[in-house]
């Protein structure tokens, strides 16, 4: 594979689990990250590895999300502006909200998720990757009757994709974890999970790349991708320098779209943000939390990290920027006192915020560009970036290197963008 030369655009936790692979199989490989490596999304997601999780596009989701559109402290926030192409989307993902479509969703994602957390247990293991990875899995807890039927749907369908959840009552759940409120009601746990520290797996994972033969080279922003027509050979990076491949993989999240469109493909990726909050107890060696949960009505994922607890979630589409809006960062706070003791009186250890790329039928783009002979993107998870890395790493090595995939990847190409 060494005459195989492939440049890699985009240095986060997609982008480095392509080039790991393919770096490993023998390729000739050149990561490209216009910032830091694993500075984007992956730096600061909720740490969460959700195989076989329902995605975004369920049944009601519009209905129920209208109701709180504009509340700044809602779950799903839409800053009240002029945007035709949000409309549009949005309009477009109304319509996969369907019973039909759910099921198109799981037959497809179920058993990536579950060969991607197959990858992780072998990545960390055989690679030594120190990113705090633990396959202990996850609780979902719950507040409200509705909230519970909720999930114990979500429960019943996974076990239809052969997933392993089951209930668990309010007492448990405070035996399990005395920092649950009384007023939690139960829920339910999934045991096909793992946690880990985001963005200390992207910079080992970047660090074992390397060390397969890999060269990463950050502070370079690739302005166009070169072809001959129908062939890709290369690209040609801000700084105008040109790095010749005969294959390219875009794998640049949210803004993936700005270098397909000579191409004619227009990919409907929107930049969903996302926010976190990290906090610490001021006790030494003392934990606010010791399992990982995500409470239900409000979706915000609490990840217990090294010294402190991680609160992240939210999705705001307010276009492609990074201001952090302060009443979504207490939302995180507000939504967790309601149901974990000790959150009021911990201390904030860090804030951050960051752009997921969304698609519109809640199904990532991965594959080859029809079209364009040589030309990969690997964009789209949403918030399944981190679950699903290492599988799409997996995929798009085969298709590089191999021209098929040996999982069944075909509800992911880029056939189905119009």
């Amino acid at each position: 594979m060494a005459d195989r030369r492939v440049v890699v655009v985009g240095g986060g936790v997609i982008g480095v689990c392509c080039g790991y692979f393919m770096a490993k199989a023998g390729a000739d490989v050149v990561l490209v990250e216009r910032d830091e490596i694993g500075g984007g999304a992956s730096f600061g997601s909720a740490g969460t590895i959700a195989a076989g999780h329902p995605p975004l596009n369920k049944p009601g989701r519009i209905r129920r999300s209208l109701l709180e559109l504009l509340n700044p402290k809602s779950p799903l926030y839409i800053p009240l502006r002029w945007d035709p192409g949000l409309f549009r989307w949005l309009w477009t993902f109304r319509t996969f909200c369907t019973d039909h479509h759910l099921s198109v969703s799981m037959a497809a994602l179920a058993p990536l998720g579950r060969a991607s957390l197959d990858l992780f247990d072998v990545l960390v293991e055989s690679e030594n990757l120190q990113c705090d990875y633990e396959r202990s899995g996850y609780y979902e807890i719950c507040r409200t009757k509705k909230g519970l039927a909720d999930v114990t749907h979500d429960a019943a369908l996974m076990r239809e994709y052969g997933y392993h959840p089951h209930g668990v009552s309010g007492d448990e759940l405070r035996e399990i974890e005395p920092a649950i409120l009384e007023g939690v009601v139960g829920g339910a746990y999934f045991p096909e999970a793992a946690t880990c520290d985001p963005h200390l797996f992207v910079l080992e994972l970047a660090d074992r790349s390397v060390r397969h033969g890999a060269r990463i080279e950050t502070g370079r922003g690739v302005s166009e991708i070169l072809s001959t027509g129908t062939t890709v050979r290369g690209v040609r990076l801000e700084d105008g320098e040109v790095l010749d491949a005969n294959a390219v993989v875009l794998a640049t999240g949210a803004y993936s779209g700005n270098l397909t469109r000579r191409f004619g493909l227009r990919l409907p990726v929107r930049a969903g943000k996302g926010y976190h909050r990290d906090l610490e107890l001021e006790e030494a060696d003392a934990r606010l939390l010791g399992i990982a949960c995500v409470l239900s009505e409000t979706s915000v994922f609490c990840t217990p990290m090294d010294g402190f607890t991680r609160l992240a979630g939210t999705l705001e589409f307010s276009g492609v920027n990074h201001e952090m809006r302060p009443r979504r960062l207490e939302q995180l706070t507000t939504a967790a006192e309601k149901y974990l003791d000790g959150v009021r009186g911990a201390v904030i250890r860090s804030e951050w915020c960051g752009l997921r790329p969304c698609t519109p039928d809640g199904i990532p783009y991965v594959g080859p560009v029809p079209g364009q002979s040589g030309l990969f993107v690997a964009t789209g998870h949403a918030m399944l970036g981190l679950t699903l890395g290492p599988v799409t790493g997996k995929l798009i090595g085969e298709y590089v290197l191999e021209g098929g995939t040996s999982l069944p990847a075909g509800a992911l190409g880029l056939e189905r963008v119009t």
